[in-house]
């Protein structure tokens, strides 16, 4: 595990009409001097941390714009209209977030293949039994974070997983080596996911279940299984869904942070996870100090620093929301509070406060609205296997009703026993996903692969609330609609002797 290393922090190439797909790691050695010494390799495996939080990715677009896009905010009237054209749905192979996403996971993706084109030779010239298994630890960190950022490109440009059809839809461009790149197509959705669980197998040998631990800011072999989960999950592979959920869920490493025990005389477990960045269902998260950090995930939600007086929310929780929520759900004041805003028409309105800020950069350093972000809760994993449980060919409504019950136990007082059926099991299991993982990144996808499974595909449909902006407000977004799959960034497609196909939505 990296321990004790100062951050090296590694600049993302600017887009350019070049493909992403021909970017070579940045770092201060030359490429033809890398990765000789454990030095270097420490070196690169540190700079693709640094990668990680990037703005474009889990502290900004990746986390926020896929709920954004969907039916969980509302535009507020006067807003700055920051990230317009995914409220509006009007997304385009130029959209700068669209490029951004795509050339920051793909920049992550080509430090991984250079660490992995030379890690051999480090290996060969090292003598040292502590560094040598040190090295097979970063090397599976270094799978593991390529299957990620692979994962993640497939969520946002590829349709959703069909086993009978995935071998012939478009998955992505597959690069595992920065040695001699040529130009490339797609691969298919299915070669693309088999990419994914490849490297999340080769992460799982090397790493020790030893440095499992919570809050971890370094990738674990929990990690790597809790991706596995979700990876499975979105395959529709629901026997390995239930095997790596089961294995973070029995795990001694991690435990749900009870939103109905209290840590101090006014804060639960629950509350000092998202005030402090660190809980026992933490199973990874993107490290950030205050001198290191990315962008700011509250900030679209609040705008508090923008005068440090009034607030200033772009977006505001839609009210379907708020009202999935019991008055003795403990995630809703953990999530929500109502605020005056500064705008002319005076709303107040519960906003979105679980990003407000990490307490220690707020009190240290006046850094509002910048927390950590979480790609992988403990909480993933129950939502993950009670989806399994009921999707199996045998269905087994009672395990996935016990799994629902004992993470309602633990966020709302007095108990949330919940019985899931044949009937409505996916709405019931839609509705937990909103009210746990609610601006946490997943709403789109599951639209999308839920299809016509939830609500008989019809997507869903906006209604307009209290100061919300007109335009977008009533929009009405069926399942099937194209945008529901991101646009590549037109530059991939247009580079010279590019092979990128586009998607219907380009």
């Amino acid at each position: 595990m990296l321990k004790n290393i100062k951050i090296l922090l590694v600049a993302l190439t600017a887009l350019t009409a070049v493909s992403c797909l021909d970017k070579v790691p940045q770092s201060a050695i030359p490429q033809g001097e890398a990765m000789q010494t454990f030095d270097d390799a420490e070196q690169s495996v540190t700079g693709i941390y640094s990668l990680l939080k990037s703005s474009a990715l889990y502290s900004g677009y990746l986390t926020i714009l896929p709920d954004l896009q969907t039916d969980l905010v509302y535009a507020v009237d006067g807003y700055s209209n920051t990230y317009g054209s995914f409220w509006l749905w009007t997304v385009r192979s130029t959209t700068s977030e669209v490029e951004s996403v795509y050339a920051s996971l793909y920049q992550i993706i080509a430090n991984c293949n250079f660490y992995l084109d030379y890690i051999d030779r480090v290996v060969a010239a090292t003598t040292d039994d502590s560094k040598l298994q040190t090295l097979d630890t970063y090397t599976g960190e270094v799978y593991a974070i390529r299957a990620l950022a692979y994962s993640e490109l497939i969520k946002c440009y590829c349709k959703a997983y069909d086993p009978a059809t995935a071998k012939t839809e478009l998955g992505v461009v597959l690069r595992t080596s920065t040695i001699d790149p040529q130009p490339m197509p797609r691969a298919s959705l299915y070669d693309s996911y088999q990419q994914v669980v490849s490297d999340l197998e080769r992460a799982e040998e090397l790493l020790d279940e030893e440095d499992d631990a919570y809050s971890s800011a370094f990738v674990t072999r929990a990690m790597a299984q809790a991706l596995h989960a979700r990876v499975a999950l979105y395959m529709q592979d629901w026997e390995s869904a239930v095997h790596y959920s089961t294995e973070l869920i029995e795990s001694e490493h991690f435990a749900l942070s009870s939103a109905v025990s209290y840590y101090t005389s006014d804060m639960t477990y629950f509350d000092y996870m998202w005030n402090y960045d660190v809980a026992t269902e933490i199973i990874w998260r993107i490290g950030f100090t205050t001198t290191s950090y990315g962008g700011g995930l509250g900030q679209v939600f609040l705008g508090f620093n923008n005068d440090y007086t009034y607030y200033y929310p772009d977006y505001v929780p839609a009210q379907w929301v708020l009202d999935l929520y019991s008055d003795s759900d403990m995630r809703y004041s953990s999530y929500f509070y109502t605020l005056q805003t500064g705008y002319s028409h005076g709303l107040q309105y519960p906003l979105l406060v679980k990003y407000f800020g990490n307490q220690d950069f707020i009190n240290n350093a006046l850094l509002y609205h910048i927390v950590m972000p979480k790609p992988f809760r403990l909480a993933e994993q129950y939502l993950i296997r009670a989806e399994a449980y009921c999707r199996q060919s045998t269905p087994n409504f009672s395990a996935a009703s016990k799994d629902l019950t004992t993470l309602r136990a633990s966020r709302i007082a007095g108990g949330g026993s919940i019985s899931l059926t044949a009937d409505n099991y996916i709405e019931q299991i839609a509705a937990e996903r909103v009210r746990e993982l609610y601006m946490e990144g997943f709403r789109l996808q599951d639209i999308k692969r839920w299809g016509t499974l939830y609500r008989g595909g019809e997507g869903f449909t906006r209604t307009p609330q209290s100061n919300s902006l007109k335009e977008g407000s009533s929009l009405s977004i069926k399942a099937d609609h194209p945008l529901f799959v991101w646009p590549i960034p037109v530059h991939e497609i247009e580079a010279p002797g590019s092979l990128v196909q586009p998607n219907e939505s380009n």
